[in-house]
């Protein structure tokens, strides 16, 4: 199975979803040149935000520690530890502040 994300050129493969650890992030580079922070939880569901962190400017989310709060996973920034909602984007400590999601999907590989 492989992950993917999509972006405006279509689904775009990022790895095997062996590759990824529960309760920690890789980083993708995509074809525009900005970075994806890319997850999965424990049941084995992916996740795929916005790499950069808006309150520092610097592409570290992926590196984030990972959580629950009332149900919802998110990443804490490194730096500054705010956390992001990994389904909406949305700043759990700051509700004006967001970062991209993407659509992500597992796939069968050929």
């Amino acid at each position: 199975m492989t992950v993917e994300l999509r972006v405006a050129e279509g689904w775009l493969t990022v790895c095997e979803l062996s590759a990824l650890v529960p309760g920690r992030g890789v980083a993708a580079l995509l074809p525009d040149g900005s970075q994806a922070a890319v997850f999965v939880d424990r049941s084995g569901r992916p996740y795929a935000i916005g790499n950069q962190d808006p309150f520092t400017g610097a592409h570290v989310l992926s590196r984030g520690l990972v959580g629950c709060a009332a149900g919802r996973p998110f990443v804490a920034s490194p730096l500054l530890k705010q956390r992001f909602d990994l389904e909406s984007g949305r700043c759990l400590d700051d509700e004006a502040v967001t970062v991209l999601t993407y659509p992500v999907r597992t796939a069968a590989t050929s």
